[in-house]
């Protein structure tokens, strides 16, 4: 049923707008009075306060000698505003030592949301001195992950160099990938790339590689491995052939 008062909010007083029988609802005065003032602010908002720094610069003509003035102003606090979130970004960008008694405050509780890889390692150990190596780039590539490092005895004790390199990956306090083992590191002969591709895939660093740089290693492998199978499947027809 209609309800007497066009402009209060009913369904069904909201249907028989939709098919133009009621006129648009009357805004209430408090809302038009609203409406006002924000069209007024933003016709206050100085046309350089909407535009990127690049848009500035092309624009530059076009501003008076007291625009130029403030435009400088407002220059200023924007490369400030962006240098502040740049530098809140890349807050680490170095891989750090640390010691075993401050693992729990430097990784397990690391700031929240914050990447943590953290190696443990022994200088005798060649591959350990390998992937500190690339480590260490990979924190200045990605500073927004947190790289640390620690000898392994100050972490735990007893510690088999069978285990080594040992690299474990943090988030939030919980462990989300490890690499235990020259195979699990990526063997002797890794390369930078392909220690990078290992953290991207479990999502501790965002890398701009589109494929895996063992690709064609993986490939040659499986090649490998199956045209064996098919020398050996066929060396086994002709022995039961000769049997016959």
């Amino acid at each position: 049923m209609q309800s007497s008062d066009p402009n209060e909010d009913t369904e069904w007083n909201d249907i028989l707008r939709d098919f133009g029988i009621l006129p648009p609802k009357e805004e209430s005065k408090d809302e038009i009075e609203e409406m006002v003032l924000g069209l007024q602010k933003e016709a206050m908002v100085k046309p350089f306060e909407k535009m990127t720094l690049a848009q500035l610069k092309e624009a530059e003509d076009e501003f008076d000698e007291e625009d130029m003035q403030a435009i400088e102003t407002y220059r200023y606090k924007k490369r400030l505003q962006e240098w502040k979130a740049l530098k809140k970004k890349q807050k680490f960008g170095e891989l750090r030592e640390i010691s075993g008694n401050q693992y729990v405050n430097e990784v397990t509780n690391a700031e929240k949301d914050v990447w943590v890889i953290i190696h443990l390692y022994r200088s005798s150990i060649p591959m350990c001195l390998l992937v500190n190596q690339h480590l260490s780039l990979l924190a200045r590539k990605f500073p927004e992950t947190k790289f640390v490092k620690a000898i392994v005895n100050s972490c735990i004790q007893h510690y088999h160099d069978n285990c080594l390199p040992t690299i474990f990956v943090y988030k939030n306090g919980q462990i989300e990938a490890k690499f235990i083992g020259i195979l699990e590191c990526g063997g002797i002969n890794l390369k930078l790339e392909e220690l990078e591709w290992k953290l991207a895939e479990v999502g501790a660093i965002q890398t701009d590689l589109e494929e895996n740089p063992q690709k064609d290693i993986v490939d040659t492998m499986v090649s490998s491995i199956r045209n064996t199978s098919i020398h050996d499947d066929s060396d086994s027809s002709n022995s039961d052939n000769d049997t016959k």
